[in-house]
Parts: structure tokens; C-alpha cells; sequence
């Protein structure tokens, strides 16, 4: 690749051996607009999570198991891939000393740590990122207003927040929060932007004192006098006085969030104060939705489970007398989820995928790629919607007459894993890890599994990825009432096809009781399931859930969708 030999000229101009390049920007959030996707552009790996260590001699990018087969497709002819869940990063690099360059504004110590923390690694931080030197594009800055939410939205108010906060990071002994995830700013000021494709983030940081006066940082013309009307106790200061601000702050003890400061401003913080090491107390506060969040999530998920269904509905009918392809698909459910005045946009890119497309986790359909749906096909769509007020995300392995045996053996396992763990019986000490195993149990009955985990945590009307909770088999977050998840296990055969099955769920207390209750609604695919391989209790957790999407969505079909709805959502 011609970019990649004039990147590499850099590499002897700065006196370094390579260059660390990760998928985020300088607001470190999971979707990178297309002008600052230096990863894409150097490497055209289009997932949301790798970076790439880019050599005189060698190219590497490196991701997890999710997007091994995209990684191989996309650019496996100029980078050796690598699997971050299988491999030891230093493992690779031994005996040998390199001089590593980076660009501290767009990756955190913790980062830098975490992968550089050998001996024989020298890290040099290089102001002018390199790869700006070789890119040359226009940059189109958005310039789309925040907003605040209503309260009847989020249930509680900023200020109840902000002392939520406060109370923590006093416990802590700390001076001030500097906020850097703009997410949890977001959460903390009941505030919602434009600033990204996928989720209603406002791209800003914050400093809070422990006396409760926030200094809020962000491109002033993306608010107005109004929108500054709302707050008590707020200075509102352009972005590019934060360097000048942090230097000016002296032997005071900070909470900073590790993962989304950057380099750059820790290193200025810790400089002339002390950093405690404490994760942001945002995280938690925010994992927890209030009932009014839980209300507006549940209205949410019956709008998007419409859309679904009807898309569904009309795959089922259309697919054997039209030409429908990926793309067109993914456009057609787009559109029916447009129809609801609610929606806001989709909470990340439609993965629509047939066949051995399928089998790529996150994979992305282009010209290049997109296949026609056809009888025989196994077709997986995993999708979102951001709508007022409520994040979705759920995935349908659907059938075009493909009535392979062992395809659905191997269906049908994903669907126990997938009740194992809508059925767990949560204790005061549950976490992720303990629940990830149950989802694996019956597809490793047969010497098979997936390799991401179970689920993750999901945002209120913010990211669709969400931590700290998840269910993973590392994940040691307990769960709490009001904490929404993914429930998702999947089995994928390379090129042939790929299975998953995804409800969002939340936990619920009733009599000191906690179990997990479902959002999605949206009919599972009937034709995949071996009914001689579900137990009477599985069984009978699909016919109520069936129940419970008929009854939520009947009144919004028509006279035909009805009918597919009650053959759909009905008794097995």
C-alpha cells in the first residue's frame, strides 16, 4: 500500500522503529467519525475495536476474537493479524528492543502500560500525530446544538447527580473529578448531543470540584444562552483552554477515569498533583437506571420490536419473490424503524449478513460483499435503534427454508444457553463471569462455542456498549436492580453460517428477589428449533415470552403481519 511506505518514512524522520495507532479519537468513544479514523485509513480495518503497531519491516494489527475473520478479510494481504484474546501481546515482540512512537492526545497511560510495560520497549510521545502527515482530507466539524432532556425523561435532576458524585469522590479525598468520557458528562448534566452517528453524545469534558462548581469544556458554538439557562454553578469554557486550566491547578489530589483521559492530560495533572487510584464513581451511578429510565426503555423496545417484526414479516414473504440483498435488507429495516416519530437514528451499524457472511461477528455488508438472499440461507440481523428515550439492540437468526438438522441442533443449543441465562437465579454476589459458562453449557456438550462474550452492558438513550457490568467470563461487576444487559450467545462456522440470539434484559427486584426480565420484543425464529432438545422448562420460558411479544405488539399489525405474528408467537 503506497500510504503505508510514505507513513513509514516518518518512522526514520522521528528516530522510531513504529507507531502505535489505535481506532479512537481524542474523545475516546466506541464510533470514530469517518475523518478521524486513522486506523480505518491506514489499514482499512473498519471494526470498532484493534489498533495497529505499524514497524519498518512489519505491519500488525491487532484485535479480539469478534473480528479475527473481518481483520483477515479487509487487510490480511499488508498487516499479520493478531488475536488479543489468545495471545500475549509481549510474547511477540521478546528479545527484542524497540522505540515505540505514539500520540499522547489519543491514547491513555493505561493503554500504554498495559501493552508497552516490557523492558525492552522505549515509549516516545510525538506531539503532530504521523499519521495527519499522510492523510490529507477535509475535516467537517459539526456544529449541531446540545440539548437537555426533559425530567420526566430521566427522573432525576442534575444536581442530585452532581451531589451523588461529590459524595464519592470526598470519600475518596479527592479535590476534583476531571470527567473525560463524554457519555458520563452526559449522564451527570441530563444533557444529549450530536456529535457522534450512533449514540447522542455531547463531545466535552468536565472538571468537578468538591464544592460542586463544574467548569464544563466543549466547542461554545454548540450551546446557546438557553441551553446555559438550564444550570446552577456552571462555567462554560471553550475546549481549547483546557491545557491552560489543568496547569494552572496545584497540589490537589484528582479522579480522572483512566480509560478515556488521555496521556497527554494525565500527564499534565499528575505533574503538579496527585492522581488517586480510583475508577470514575459515574460508571457505577450510571449502570443503575432509575424506574423512569426503565419505564421509557421498556416504551422503546415495543417501538423497535414492531419495526423488527414487520421487517421480519416482510423478509419471510419477499425473499423468494424479489431480489433483496444484504444491503437492501439492512435499508428496509432501517425504514421501518424511520416510521415511528420516536426514533431518533440506529445505535450502530446494521449487521445484516446471509450465509457465510454470517459467520463474520461484526460484520459489515458493502458492494463488495453483499450477497442476495436466497432459499437455503441462514440470515443474521443484529441491529438498534436510538429513539426518545430509549437505547435497543437485538440480533434475529432467521431461516429462508434451510431445515439442516444439524443447523439446528446447533440453533437450538444457542436458544438453551440464551434461556440458561434469562433464567438465572440472581444472589447479592452474582456477576457476569458467573452467568457466562450457562450459555456455553450446551453448545460445549458438542465440542462448540463463540468467542465474545455473553453480553454487555447497554446505555439510556447513550451507548449501546456500556460497562462496567457484562457478562463475560471475566466481568466481576455485581449485578444490581435497574442494570440493563445483553443477553447473546451465537455459534459461527466459518464460511457457511453464522447463529445469535439477542434480547436486552434488566435486572428486577420484587420481594427481595432479583431475577432478569426481558425488553426485547420480537419473535424468535421457529423454523431452527428441535423442540425434542428443549426441555419442559424452556419450553414453557418461550411460550410466555411469545405470549408476552403478541400481546405487546398485536395492535400495531395489519390484517396480514397478525397473522405471521400469532403463527410466529405461537405455543410449541
Amino acid at each position: 500500500m503506497e500510504k503505508i511506505k510514505k507513513f513509514k518514512k516518518f518512522l526514520k524522520e522521528e528516530n522510531i522503529d513504529g507507531y502505535f495507532i489505535p481506532k479512537n479519537d481524542e474523545f475516546f468513544g466506541e464510533y470514530v467519525s469517518d475523518h478521524n479514523d486513522r486506523l480505518k485509513y491506514i489499514s482499512n480495518f473498519s471494526g470498532s475495536f484493534g489498533f495497529a503497531l505499524i514497524l519498518k519491516n512489519k505491519n500488525y494489527l491487532f484485535v479480539d476474537g469478534r473480528y479475527i475473520l473481518q481483520a483477515n478479510n479487509q487487510c490480511g494481504n499488508f498487516f499479520k493479524i493478531e488475536n488479543l484474546s489468545s495471545k500475549k501481546f509481549e510474547s511477540i515482540f521478546k528479545n527484542k528492543n524497540f522505540i515505540i512512537g505514539y500520540d499522547p492526545k489519543i491514547v491513555t497511560n493505561k493503554i500504554l502500560s498495559f501493552f508497552f510495560n516490557k523492558k525492552n520497549f522505549k515509549l516516545k510521545p510525538i506531539e503532530n500525530n504521523l499519521v495527519d502527515k499522510v492523510w490529507k482530507r477535509e475535516i467537517k466539524k459539526t456544529r449541531k446544538k446540545f440539548y437537555k432532556l426533559p425530567i420526566h425523561s430521566t427522573g432525576d435532576n442534575y444536581r442530585l447527580k452532581i451531589n451523588k458524585v461529590v459524595k464519592e469522590i470526598k470519600k475518596k479525598g479527592a479535590d476534583f473529578q476531571f470527567i473525560t468520557a463524554s457519555e458520563n458528562n452526559a449522564w451527570l448534566l441530563n444533557i444529549r448531543g450530536q456529535d457522534t452517528k450512533y449514540a447522542p453524545l455531547p463531545y466535552c469534558h468536565i472538571l468537578l470540584e468538591k464544592n460542586k462548581k463544574i467548569k464544563f469544556f466543549c466547542d461554545l458554538k454548540k450551546i446557546n444562552t438557553s441551553f446555559k439557562k438550564n444550570f446552577y454553578n456552571i462555567e462554560f469554557i471553550n475546549i481549547e483552554m483546557i491545557t491552560k486550566i489543568l496547569c494552572q491547578i496545584k497540589k490537589k489530589k484528582f479522579v480522572i477515569d483512566k480509560n478515556t483521559c488521555s496521556a497527554y492530560f494525565e500527564n499534565i495533572i499528575s505533574k503538579n498533583n496527585k492522581i488517586l487510584e480510583f475508577q470514575d464513581p459515574v460508571y457505577k451511578l450510571k449502570a443503575v437506571k432509575n424506574k423512569s429510565e426503565i419505564r421509557n426503555i421498556k416504551i422503546a423496545h415495543i417501538y423497535d420490536g414492531i419495526a423488527l417484526t414487520k421487517y421480519l414479516f416482510w423478509l419471510k414473504k419477499n425473499y423468494n419473490r424479489k431480489k433483496i440483498t444484504e444491503l437492501s435488507a439492512s435499508q428496509k429495516l432501517f425504514e421501518f424503524r424511520k416510521k415511528n416519530n420516536k426514533f431518533k437514528s440506529l445505535s450502530f451499524p446494521t449487521i445484516s449478513g446471509s450465509g457465510p457472511n454470517g459467520a463474520i461477528i461484526h460484520y459489515k455488508a458493502t458492494n463488495k460483499t453483499n450477497r442476495v438472499l436466497k432459499k437455503g440461507d441462514v440470515y443474521l440481523v443484529d441491529s438498534g435503534g436510538q429513539y426518545e428515550f430509549g437505547t435497543t439492540d437485538v440480533t434475529r437468526t432467521i431461516s429462508f427454508n434451510n431445515f439442516n438438522q444439524r443447523l439446528k441442533n446447533i440453533f437450538t443449543r444457542v436458544l438453551k444457553g440464551h434461556i440458561a441465562v434469562a433464567n438465572y437465579k440472581i444472589k447479592n454476589n452474582t456477576s457476569g463471569s458467573k452467568i457466562d459458562y450457562v450459555a456455553r453449557k450446551y453448545l460445549k456438550q458438542i465440542g462448540l462455542d463463540y468467542s465474545h462474550g455473553t453480553g454487555h452492558g447497554v446505555g439510556y438513550f447513550l451507548n449501546v456498549h456500556e460497562g462496567p457490568q457484562a457478562i463475560s467470563r471475566k466481568n466481576e461487576v455485581k449485578f444490581k436492580e435497574g442494570m440493563v444487559l445483553s443477553n447473546e450467545p451465537g455459534y459461527y462456522e466459518k464460511n457457511k453460517f453464522g447463529i445469535r440470539i439477542e434480547n436486552l434484559i434488566y435486572v428486577k427486584k420484587e420481594k427481595n428477589r432479583r431475577y432478569f426480565k426481558n425488553l426485547t420484543m420480537a419473535p424468535i425464529e421457529r423454523d431452527l428449533i428441535d423442540k425434542s432438545l428443549l426441555n419442559n422448562k424452556e419450553k414453557e420460558w418461550l411460550n410466555k415470552y411469545h405470549k408476552e411479544v403478541f400481546d405487546n405488539l398485536k395492535e400495531s399489525m395489519n390484517k396480514q403481519e397478525f397473522a405471521y405474528l400469532k403463527s410466529a408467537c405461537s405455543t410449541i
